[in-house]
């Protein structure tokens, strides 16, 4: 019993009076539970939606294709990440307990990556660094259920553009008229139920905003409410809002941290650039990973000509400049987010390429590698199997820091414009819109431009982290 008890993440480090892991497990575990209570109704749309969706893929994906609309997968990603979240915690947390009730006197061997863990783990400043980078990404993920209103939301502009952090701004709220809404379809059967079923949830997913509007003040006079909307003045009838009394149809909102020129909500929209930004840099590394790894693995293993010509390749892909290449295919294909992602990603694999070739020239002398040659093992087998992983260590170190530079380029082209595209967020574009603001509305600009330098920041020292607990040289 108490072997079970010990299990719920916390509990065993508490045991064994390790107050601060004790802390660090039990926030992580408690954590998603609290987001899922506090947004309870999106979790569970979010899991109906999909699993809906699921059914009338198998059942009838024509008439799935007519009433999807993309804009619900980011409330499946939501749910479906914080229950990841929940169970990736319990089972590491799970095989901790079991490793440390079955250690004995003896000296246990342990995996280079588990004593870079430990490491780490002695590196307060790189764990902290770790936890700030995973929970920018957590947030990416969950910024439906985290944003406080829809990123491009644009109403009453002359009220809202503009609003300093922590500003309020009052607003009255209407009867929620007849919402733009998929209409069920008529019949009977399993099929009819579960797409009206879908088409309702769907519905509910998007339209969350409530009917405001928005204004500089407002006076009742009987029967109506006269209020000021800049320069404009206007009326509505008493009947048209929720309630006749003026607590009920009358309140602020807060801007957190401000509004930009068309009254949209900068947290917001940075939360939701995050995912755009984080994602993007992300995507590109792994192509560039893939890539590198496979063309210099090919090149250190065969050597010779194959050697020559592959690093002759990337030689010239070296000698082109990155920002004019990228703005050269950008021209001739267009912009797209999955153009940007293969552009940065085929673009950055060379210095990948370049340590894996060093590291195959150096293994492949080895004696293992010798041996496995000698028993007849093919080509693919030693260099999957013997190879790569012993060749990985510099390649993540390397990737983690490159992963800092390709979000800066990535911000660097939404600035210029041929990024991502209005109105999707992405830091960049956020920064590039206030530019011309930068005194009277700084926050527009500063507070996107600071999630850069934050996520930058991140990376580098995450790698040069890593890069210490993994070259045994640099160990102290």
């Amino acid at each position: 019993m108490a072997t079970s008890i010990s299990i719920f993440p916390g509990v065993f480090e508490l045991r064994r009076r390790s107050y601060g892991a004790s802390l660090f497990w039990f926030l992580l575990f408690t954590l998603p539970i609290f987001l899922i209570i506090f947004n309870f109704s999106l979790f569970i749309n979010g899991l109906a939606s999909l699993i809906l969706s699921v059914f009338l893929l198998i059942l009838n994906p024509g008439e799935l294709n007519k009433i999807f609309n993309f804009e619900i997968v980011e409330y499946w990603a939501a749910s479906v990440f914080v229950i990841l979240w929940l169970l990736a915690v319990w089972i590491l947390h799970g095989r901790l307990v079991k490793r440390e009730l079955g250690k004995t006197n003896e000296d246990t061997a342990h995996t280079q990556w588990q004593l870079a863990w430990t490491e780490i783990k002695k590196n307060r400043v790189v764990f902290l660094f770790i936890i700030v980078l995973a929970s920018m990404y957590a947030v990416a993920f969950l910024c439906p259920w985290l944003a406080p209103r829809d990123p491009n939301a644009q109403q009453d502009i002359t009220v809202t553009k503009y609003a300093a952090p922590l500003q309020s701004v009052a607003y009255l709220k209407l009867r929620s008229p007849e919402l733009s809404v998929l209409p069920f379809r008529e019949g009977e059967g399993a099929v009819i139920m579960v797409i009206n079923k879908f088409i309702a949830i769907q519905n509910r997913l998007l339209n969350r905003e409530s009917s405001v509007v928005f204004v500089n003040s407002f006076q009742k006079r009987g029967e109506e409410i006269h209020y000021v909307q800049g320069i404009q003045k206007k009326v509505v009838s008493v009947s048209e809002l929720i309630s006749e009394n003026e607590k009920d149809f009358a309140a602020n909102r807060m801007f957190l941290l401000g509004s930009d020129k068309y009254g949209r909500d900068i947290l917001s929209r940075l939360l939701y650039g995050s995912r755009i930004s984080l994602s993007i840099g992300f995507l590109a590394m792994a192509i560039a990973v893939t890539l590198g790894t496979i063309i210099g693995a090919l090149a250190g293993y065969f050597g010779k000509k194959t050697d020559a010509v592959l690093m002759r390749w990337v030689d010239l892909m070296l000698a082109f400049p990155n920002l004019f290449l990228i703005l050269m295919i950008v021209a001739l294909f267009g912009n797209s987010i999955f153009l940007i992602v293969v552009i940065l990603g085929l673009t950055g694999w060379m210095g990948v390429s370049r340590i894996v070739r060093g590291q195959f020239l150096a293994l492949r002398e080895m004696e293992y590698i010798q041996a496995a040659h000698a028993l007849g093992f093919s080509h693919s087998r030693i260099i999957f199997k013997h190879l790569i992983p012993n060749a990985f260590a510099p390649v993540i170190v390397a990737a983690t820091l490159r992963l800092g530079g390709i979000i800066l380029v990535e911000a660097g082209l939404s600035f210029l414009g041929v990024g991502v595209q209005p109105p999707t967020a992405s830091w960049g574009n956020m920064v590039a819109e206030g530019r011309d603001m930068l005194i009277h509305g700084w926050w527009i600009s500063t507070f996107p431009g600071l999630a850069i330098v934050l996520t930058v920041i991140c990376f580098n020292v995450i790698g040069d982290g890593l890069r210490d607990t993994l070259d045994p040289r640099m160990r102290t």
